[in-house]
């Protein structure tokens, strides 16, 4: 199985489980330690998680809000390095489907073909690369496509229609879809017209609309899948428990059962 096939599955056992949209919460890898982060992720997997990003820590991450830049950080100042994480997601790919969310300049160090070869030799299914734009994806998705791995894009509410259209085409596993300008962090709540950004992505590509940036309580994840996301994104907030709470592994697994929940019905 391809990783863009078992990122399909992961989507349709979400749909099979009873839950409106497939719920994928992220992981800073190495944060608070590697270890902890390893069994943090298991954890996803076994509270009703279908599909797991994990952050490769980065020095310059322009897309991270306050809480996943410290997470980052402190997994650096940890000494954590790619390969270290790619070692937590191996083991997080035992379970479910893990999708890498990594800046350009790692990969670019590596080379294209290396860092995907190791992306499949740790059983990751695809890769988000946060500040690869559309101009320069071609290389990327034809290194993803021979092997299979899902070179997942991102849209905002502020991308034009035609380019819009574009990255929607060129999409594969599914369209990480904004629903907000700025970065990532926890929110009050979502913006209006959130049902319109769902589908103005979703007519521009023929693969699930995952949607991400802001949301942090069941009730927004809920509110996202009614809007007609076919996944919903978590972050900030199951970071901030990781770094908060004495016990981080019990604490995030609390948390995705409430937004798996959330999700269900």
């Amino acid at each position: 199985m391809t990783g863009i096939e078992r990122i399909a599955e992961g989507f349709e056992s979400a749909r099979a489980s009873g839950r409106r949209a497939a719920l994928m919460p992220y992981l800073m890898g190495g944060f608070p330690d590697l270890e902890t982060s390893r069994r943090i992720g298991i954890a996803y997997a076994a509270s009703g998680a279908d599909l797991v990003e994990l952050g490769v820590p980065f020095s310059d991450p322009l897309a991270d809000g306050p809480v996943i830049h410290a997470a980052g950080t402190a997994a650096l100042g940890a000494g954590a390095k790619l390969h270290d994480v790619l070692e937590v997601g191996r083991a997080i790919a035992d379970h479910i489907p893990v999708i890498v969310m990594c800046y350009a300049n790692p990969i670019i160090a590596r080379g294209l073909e290396r860092f995907a070869d190791e992306l499949i030799d740790a059983g990751a299914s695809g890769l988000i690369v946060p500040d690869l734009p559309l101009e320069e994806a071609p290389a990327a998705l034809g290194v993803c496509d021979e092997r299979g791995l899902a070179l997942v894009p991102l849209v905002a509410p502020t991308t034009p229609q035609e380019r819009l259209a574009r990255i929607g085409t060129q999409a594969r596993g599914f369209l990480y879809t904004v629903l907000l300008t700025g970065t990532t962090g926890e929110r009050a709540g979502l913006q209006d017209g959130l049902a319109g950004v769902v589908a103005r992505a979703a007519a521009s590509t023929s693969v699930p609309v995952a949607v991400g940036f802001g949301i942090s309580t069941p009730e927004q994840a809920a509110a996202a899948a009614a809007a007609g996301a076919d996944g919903v994104i978590v972050g900030s907030r199951l970071v901030r428990a990781a770094g908060e709470d004495e016990d981080p592994v019990a604490a995030v697994g609390d948390l995705v059962r409430a937004f798996s929940s959330g999700l269900t019905g």
